[in-house]
């Protein structure tokens, strides 16, 4: 290698030694020059046809690779980006956003270009970004632009979150030493120390061993946060009754007897609230408490009841000794607490001896019956749609319907379920299923994961606001079977308020049409365009058996039709319950009133 490097290829190669293979983006003038040293540093230059849809596409990589990168140019582009961006900081993706800006001396005179204000605020922009991001670096001094890259690469893993990095064009060329690449980043972050550690390691096994009806939730920031082996196996060691979160499905082995699904707090017919209030012992693992993830904050515990394990502390629970531990490696503590744990002392509980209900999969396991001719409906729809899916399947979903859909569908082992139960922007599944596909493709052609296919479930309205992502998706020549959901409209908005109102509707697409009008191959075997319309459980029972759908090779387009006020019961009898809390005025979504302030993950 040569002794010095351009900056810019210094970046892109510490992006691939971190494992990211494609770069995602739309070009503009500011990052031409960067995007030069793409491909050299041995990376794939995905391209999109929009911003929007390729910062959903890095949050989708990012979530299944743990770190993504996407160029935007300065101002138009970054603005257009931004959102994907927030969203990703809300449910900790880690995506690494990378701005080509104007010359040094163009910003330094407050020039009137393109793309700015035309008032000389140059940083005006990276002040937006800083507040949806968590490290920043604007590689303006060659003396510490390495430093830098290095700094905020590292935070972004350090905290699986977005961080941003203005990369003037006069800086692109800046010769900085390639022996910094043999250098190793500091990933970790510093340990409170083994003392504190065994002592938080001591008071969670007490209060394992004294429990008589515990409890273990698992939130979705488990995989994040790189703890899934670990609370997997405390889950099967215990053999404490299980439930997990909207967001944190998937996780765990659903075929486990002592896993109950999905716990709906007030909407839930199968885990009542009350015998989850009657628990004295709750094992909460990397909770995002947000008002859909938790049902309305319906799914809430007693925090003197309740352990905490986020990213790096723990909140121990308990009125004598209520504390909140920090700067822990919760891998290392959960370890220490799997191999001190006594078998003998654990209490032996059977999960469902004299109560409501049995594991999530006799539940599920037998959908109602139907006859052939009716049309769909959701509430039979999710669960009879389990059958379709295969071990180490990524399964999408967007906002609302699919979101809460999924909840009752039994996953087979490996799979994995990305949505956005925080941020909520609709759209967000189909730029995302476009990462997620390129991820599955390097990581199988790498030999670290299976073949498994991507699956996406997105509602007609959603559909609408990111589609130009099938165009990304042809182009890449990628494997995605789409499920839209056609149910005419904002179901659950007309649910919500409005159930006639013009704002609801939207316009009916012919959506089947979609893939020709964006150039899919035709009679190409190589890259095989199915489309399907399915309206009755006949023409679905056809679908879920036809060979060339469940393979998933190409592009799979299916339009599933629903009534226009055909709601899920879970979302029906939630928004019920809402307004009930609101005296009988017309619920928003999801419209509480938080009765436990609880923690927000570190």
């Amino acid at each position: 290698m040569a002794k010095d490097i351009d900056l810019a290829a210094y970046l892109l190669k510490r992006l691939r030694q971190l494992g990211v293979q494609a770069c995602h983006g739309v070009p503009g003038d500011y990052n031409l020059m960067a995007l030069d040293y793409v491909e050299p540093a041995g990376l794939r230059w995905v391209g999109n046809a929009n911003e929007l849809s390729a910062g959903y596409a890095a949050d989708g990589y990012g979530r299944v690779k743990g770190i993504s990168a996407v160029f935007t140019a300065f101002g138009v582009g970054e603005l257009s980006l931004i959102n994907a961006i927030a969203g990703a900081y809300a449910e900790y993706s880690p995506v690494v956003h990378i701005v080509g800006t104007p010359a040094l001396p163009a910003q330094e005179s407050g020039a009137c270009l393109h793309h700015t204000l035309g008032d000389g605020r140059f940083r005006v922009f990276a002040e937006m970004a800083a507040k949806v991001t968590v490290a920043q670096a604007n590689l303006v001094d060659p003396g510490t632009a390495v430093d830098e890259i290095n700094r905020v690469l590292a935070e972004c893993i350090r905290q699986s979150r977005p961080v941003y990095i203005e990369l003037p064009t006069t800086s692109v060329k800046i010769k900085v030493p390639s022996s910094a690449l043999e250098k190793p980043l500091r990933l970790k972050k510093a340990n409170a120390g083994e003392g504190l550690e065994d002592t938080v390691v001591d008071q969670i096994l007490d209060k394992i061993y004294v429990a008589k009806q515990p409890l273990i939730i698992v939130d979705g920031l488990t995989r994040r946060f790189g703890l899934t082996e670990e609370v997997d196996a405390l889950v099967r060691v215990t053999g404490f009754p299980t439930v997990s979160t909207p967001f944190g499905k998937g996780i765990l082995d659903e075929s486990l007897p002592s896993y109950r699904g999905v716990y709906a707090g007030v909407a839930d017919k199968n885990t009542p609230k009350s015998w989850v209030d009657a628990r004295d012992l709750v094992l909460k693992f990397a909770p995002l408490d947000s008002d859909v993830n938790t049902f309305g904050f319906s799914t809430l515990t007693d925090t003197q009841i309740t352990i905490q394990f986020h990213k790096y502390s723990v909140e121990v629970g308990g009125s004598s000794q209520h504390a909140q531990h920090h700067n822990l490696d919760i891998k290392s503590l959960l370890r220490k607490v799997l191999a001190r744990l006594d078998p003998a002392k654990i209490p032996r509980y059977d999960a469902f001896s004299n109560e409501n209900g049995g594991g999530h999969s006799s539940r599920l396991k037998y959908p109602p019956s139907t006859k052939a001719e009716d049309a769909l409906t959701q509430n039979v729809f999710w669960p009879r749609m389990s059958a379709f899916l295969r071990p180490r399947d990524v399964i999408l979903t967007d906002a609302a319907t699919s979101l809460l859909g999924i909840t009752d569908m039994i996953l087979p082992p490996e799979s994995m379920i990305i949505n956005s139960v925080m941020w909520a922007s609709i759209g967000f599944a189909v730029g995302a299923a476009q990462g997620v596909s390129i991820a599955l493709q390097e990581m199988l052609a790498k030999g670290t994961r299976s073949a498994g296919r991507t699956i996406l479930f997105e509602g007609d309205g959603s559909f609408q606001m990111t589609v130009q992502a099938i165009s990304d998706i042809i182009r890449n020549r990628l494997d995605i079977i789409l499920f839209v959901i056609n149910n005419d409209g904002y179901t659950v908005e007309r649910h919500i308020h409005g159930l006639d109102a013009r704002y609801n509707d939207i316009q009916s697409w012919r959506y089947l049409e979609a893939p020709s009008f964006f150039g899919a191959p035709q009679d190409d075997p190589s890259y095989p365009v199915v489309t399907l319309q399915v309206a009755t459980w006949a023409e679905l029972d056809k679908m879920l058996a036809d060979e060339t759908v469940r393979a998933g090779k190409g592009l799979v387009m299916v339009e599933l039709i629903f009534g226009r006020y055909d709601c899920l019961e879970v979302m029906t009898e939630l928004l019920r319950s809402a307004t009930k809390r609101n005296g009988g005025e017309t619920a928003t979504e999801f419209e509480a009133i938080k009765s436990s302030p609880g923690e927000n993950p570190p």
